[in-house]
């Protein structure tokens, strides 16, 4: 493990976008409990491993998330902060020539508990807008609307698209190749939970699609075709230790067909999911954090392919209780992607985990228990 920055209280989630223009892929990152918004720089690979230069882009209440986005087109990349608790908002941290400036999204005020959001042209007019979500009695699943000019924040205008229990992903992705991009999205609670996409009929008109996991308390998804049939499939880590593979059946993005991949009774309940080839043997891992990892309970888990069955491997190792979205990319530069993460609770912040590439799932049965 490698820590990139520890400087606030309770890092909450991680987001990869190239800020300061130098070709490497930066870390964003809102701190639920510090109420900082953090950017850090990805340095030269040579001192990748040591801590990063970070700097605090914004402080607003109760950061859930934060999505950086070139708002008003300037070239320079800003963040979006979405706020839950008892701030209720959101804010634009404006990247500036002369520095960082942070100023409420005034459409939002109020409306909800604010838990995501990221950048999406949605009515091919003016600039990009922003399609966000919530949680609770109010929570509701829509975008705001980008003005002529961008800048001014009492401009923007809300739309709701449908009643949410609690968003915790939306990708935005063409889901079946009609070349208009729709949305993706995993809801945890509610009479309408599970994962679905919203599909793009009109500039802010929708139609929904149901994929899976209605039954489950669905957590972060991610992307990945995962038998190699040509057709991306859809995965979802679902509490309390599963990962619901939705396998896509034809390029419609109307039929899938779900199974559950078991994890293990001694990692923490199920939080976000990646796939990758991560031992460059050809075949894609998964891997899976956790939230309510205690004790001896491991954080993050990778799940090796051997014959039919998935076995898992600890990765983080027992430090840690509660960890957040994941990112997948080679840091130290060695032909291997390493792991990228969060952890908010024990104060680990924003750390990356050095891949070995040297999987060795053959030392575990198939209950998948630790030697």
């Amino acid at each position: 493990m490698h820590t990139i920055d520890d400087a606030s209280e309770g890092a909450d989630g991680v987001r990869l976008a190239d800020v300061d223009g130098d070709g490497r892929l930066d870390v964003v990152t809102g701190w639920e409990e510090g109420g900082a918004i953090r950017v850090c720089y990805q340095p030269p690979r040579a001192r990748v491993g040591a801590r990063w230069l970070c700097e605090t882009a914004g402080r607003v209440g109760d950061p859930e998330d934060a999505v950086p986005v070139d708002l008003d087109n300037d070239g320079r990349l800003d963040i979006v902060s979405a706020s839950e608790g008892r701030t209720l908002a959101m804010h634009v941290h404006w990247n500036r020539p002369d520095g960082w400036a942070s100023e409420p999204l005034s459409v939002a005020r109020a409306l909800m508990p604010w838990m995501f959001a990221v950048p999406m042209q949605v009515d091919a007019r003016r600039g990009i807008d922003l399609v966000a979500a919530g949680k609770g009695e109010d929570g509701r699943l829509g975008w705001f609307e980008s003005p002529a000019d961008a800048r001014d924040l009492g401009a923007w205008r809300w739309h709701p698209i449908r009643r949410v229990g609690w968003v915790m992903s939306i990708e935005v992705v063409d889901m079946n190749g009609d070349g208009r991009r729709d949305l993706l999205v995993s809801d945890r609670y509610g009479d309408r939970r599970g994962v679905f996409w919203m599909e793009q009929i009109g500039a802010g008109e929708w139609r929904e699609h149901p994929i899976g996991g209605s039954d489950h308390e669905v957590m972060f998804l991610t992307r990945a075709d995962l038998d190699a049939d040509g057709f991306e499939d859809v995965l979802t880590a679902t509490k309390p230790r599963q990962v619901l593979w939705h396998r896509r059946l034809d390029a419609s993005g109307r039929r899938w067909e779900t199974t559950s991949i078991a994890l293990p009774e001694w990692m923490g309940t199920a939080k976000a999911v990646r796939v990758a080839d991560l031992d460059l043997d050809g075949q894609q891992e998964i891997v899976v954090s956790a939230e309510a990892a205690e004790g001896p309970l491991e954080g993050v888990v990778v799940l090796v392919r051997v014959d039919s069955r998935w076995q898992p491997q600890p990765l983080s190792g027992p430090r840690g209780t509660k960890y957040d979205l994941i990112e997948l990319l080679d840091l130290d530069g060695d032909g291997d992607l390493d792991v990228v993460t969060c952890e908010e609770r024990d104060g680990l912040g924003v750390v990356w985990y050095e891949n070995p590439a040297r999987l060795r799932a053959s030392r575990y049965g198939a209950a998948g228990r630790r030697p």
